[in-house]
């Protein structure tokens, strides 16, 4: 993964909440808050919360008892994220997933929602998860598959290797879509300590008022717009339009209605004490 593709700066918090929650994050959103919902924690941990779409689905619920602290490694993030965000028992907070501030078994419940496959230790995150969750405590977490189940975004990446054939951006397929092994995740939990792994491969809906809507979320609100840029600061706007294009040939100008598809993991620490 390249250092890039952890930067969301200037007008990309705004332009990602905007054009890409509501066409693909929300869903899964309302899917892990069900999921959430089901064991009612108390205390709840949420890492890498970006906009903080899934925070807003928490806070709507679960009940105002429960105490969420929503964390995000980028200040740009946290700071949109807390302006939207007006419920009473939300914390916000920088932090990083992979050396998180907070004491042992601080959490009955950590979230992280499409975060995962942007650590550059993905053991550490999942060590760090299971430190700071009590023992009996789950770990609730969700990660593209592969960008050929994701119609979208395959649309999107397949027009900007047309713009760049020399140098084609590869953000999305290499991090967002790049982590979806299941036995690999399994694993690698298992390798830390978690217990009882349950991993569902979900398909939703994404839907978009106009072609235009993602092209604009994924080139300017991501950090695609960082390799647009490096390969030449002038296209970004025709890269734009291209995505909107290919997207617009295969579903319509819209309302567009493609294919999403993630793996919903959840994890649990034993109710043993470790060591």
């Amino acid at each position: 993964m390249k250092d890039t593709d952890k930067l969301f700066v200037g007008s990309m918090p705004a332009l990602y909440d905007r054009h890409l929650g509501p066409f693909i994050f929300e869903p899964y959103a309302e899917d892990m808050a069900e999921r959430v919902a089901r064991f009612g924690p108390r205390r709840l941990l949420e890492t890498a919360a970006g906009t903080g779409v899934v925070t807003r689905a928490l806070a709507r619920s679960l009940p105002e008892s429960t105490a969420i602290t929503a964390t995000d490694l980028n200040q740009a993030m946290v700071d949109y994220a807390a302006a939207q965000t007006d419920a009473r028992n939300v914390t916000w907070r920088q932090a990083d997933a992979l050396a998180l501030p907070f004491p042992d078994g601080s959490f009955d419940a950590v979230v992280c929602q499409f975060g995962v496959m942007f650590f550059p230790d993905k053991g550490a995150g999942y060590r760090e998860a299971l430190r700071v969750l009590r023992p009996g405590g789950r770990f609730l977490f969700n990660v593209w598959d592969r960008i050929e189940e994701n119609e979208i975004s395959r649309l999107v990446v397949n027009a900007l290797a047309a713009l760049f054939p020399a140098d084609p951006p590869q953000f999305l397929a290499r991090t967002p879509h790049g982590y979806h092994d299941v036995a690999l995740i399994r694993d690698q939990l298992g390798q830390v300590g978690f217990a009882d792994v349950q991993i569902e491969t979900v398909a939703k809906p994404a839907r978009a008022p106009s072609a235009r809507d993602p092209a604009l979320g994924f080139c300017q609100g991501s950090p695609m717009r960082s390799e647009i840029e490096a390969r030449d600061a002038g296209r970004l706007a025709e890269a734009t339009d291209a995505a909107a294009q290919a997207v617009a040939a295969r579903y319509g100008p819209g309302p567009i209605e493609g294919k999403a598809q993630a793996h919903v993991i959840t994890a649990t620490r034993s109710a043993e004490k470790r060591g």
